[in-house]
């Protein structure tokens, strides 16, 4: 009775119903949205390896980047300083000669407007040097210490440019990333239709009872429901986010094309460059070796009163022109070969085999694949 009362045969208590139960719920059918979903998602985790493997690919080439342009700006200082020390020479050398009456005061003037202008020409490479580091420290971690010099990639890289073009087209990440998500937005249009298809499911419940009535009675119920479920009519709403699935999967291919046309453009644009940079260090060694024997000349001519000194300081500055062209030149060359490994998509710390540990994604998605429960991440976080 009400209030936990209990009168029967003359006796009276009090009672506390209690009870527990257990429901269960379990989908048998729903349009193949659950598996049309996971592959879904498998397609999205297919396309993220890709594109990590696309940032893994960025990294690398900025760090080469980085590291060619400190080794370019050291050298690059390098020669600026000694033209300084050779200029400081020269402007003494003409001094002697105009106190010994054999050069004007211009040839003065001009030989120290000259050092003047190298001078601002080192404290430029100094910038450009410190820039070059703090870039460098940004990407790889620490500073620059005893930088080895740079080796082109060519080992890595396909034969000729139909190869490089037919790798990229294969194994870029970019175009394996888009590809993947075609897949998932085709299968998204198959989860919205299952919307429109009927489902089956079973509900099964076990409940037990005790103290209901009387005190020490107890009662069990179970309970097993199969619940078919036919949509009939919904507004529309379902046919329309079909319609707009199929529009984006659409989408998706196109954006295929897209990314491939990127990636051709990239590789033909890059082997271009790559061999543009050769011919350019084949073309700065010949300006080295005429500007050598065309300063060692002039400066023989000047002796003799040939030569002003002027064309001797210009002569000095076609030979420094072609030095910094060269280290130029050998830098651009190093990085052209990387960024067409980049471009056919194999530049990666593997293919490098570089004394780091790799990422495996396939060991980190098996670790938390089928898991039912559990918040840890595989690291332990």
């Amino acid at each position: 009775m009400p209030g936990g009362m209990e009168a029967a045969g003359g006796q009276s208590g009090s009672l506390f119903p209690r009870g527990a139960g257990i429901t269960l719920n379990q989908t048998l059918f729903d349009g193949f949205r659950t598996r049309n979903n996971v592959r879904t998602a498998e397609s999205q985790v297919l396309g993220a390896r890709e594109a990590l493997r696309n940032t893994e690919q960025n990294l690398l080439f900025d760090a080469v980047s980085a590291y060619m342009n400190v080794l370019r700006d050291t050298a690059i200082l390098d020669l600026q300083r000694n033209n300084v020390e050779l200029l400081n020479e020269q402007l003494s050398q003409t001094r002697e000669r105009y106190e010994a009456g054999q050069v004007t005061r211009t040839d003065v003037s001009q030989a120290e407007a000259r050092l003047a202008g190298s001078r601002s020409q080192v404290s430029l490479a100094e910038a450009n040097l410190r820039a070059s580091i703090a870039r460098y420290r940004q990407v790889i971690g620490v500073d620059p210490k005893t930088l080895a010099p740079g080796l082109p990639a060519d080992r890595w890289l396909p034969r000729s440019l139909p190869a490089a073009v037919q790798v990229a087209l294969a194994e870029h990440p970019a175009i394996k990333a888009s590809l993947h998500g075609v897949d998932a937005a085709e299968l998204e249009v198959k989860v919205v239709e299952g919307e429109l298809y009927p489902s089956l499911g079973l509900s099964a419940g076990l409940s037990r009872r005790s103290d209901v009535e009387t005190r020490g009675d107890a009662r069990t119920a179970a309970t097993a429901v199969v619940r078919l479920t036919v949509p009939i009519y919904e507004g529309g709403e379902v046919y329309a986010r079909t319609r707009q699935a199929k529009e984006t999967a659409g989408q998706r291919r196109i954006e295929v094309e897209v990314t491939r046309d990127q990636v051709r453009a990239a590789v033909l644009s890059a082997w271009g460059q790559l061999e543009a940079t050769k011919a350019q260090i084949t073309a700065a060694q010949t300006q080295i070796q005429a500007s050598e024997i065309a300063l060692t000349g002039v400066r023989e001519e000047a002796r003799v009163g040939q030569r002003t000194t002027l064309e001797v300081l210009n002569a000095q500055q076609e030979l420094l022109n072609a030095r910094v062209n060269l280290v130029t030149a050998q830098r651009d060359r190093v990085v052209a070969s990387y960024s067409v490994l980049s471009a056919v998509g194999r530049l990666s710390a593997r293919v490098l085999a570089l004394r780091t540990p790799s990422y495996d994604a396939k060991r980190h998605f098996d670790q938390v694949k089928d898991l039912w429960i559990g918040v840890r991440t595989p690291d332990g976080r």
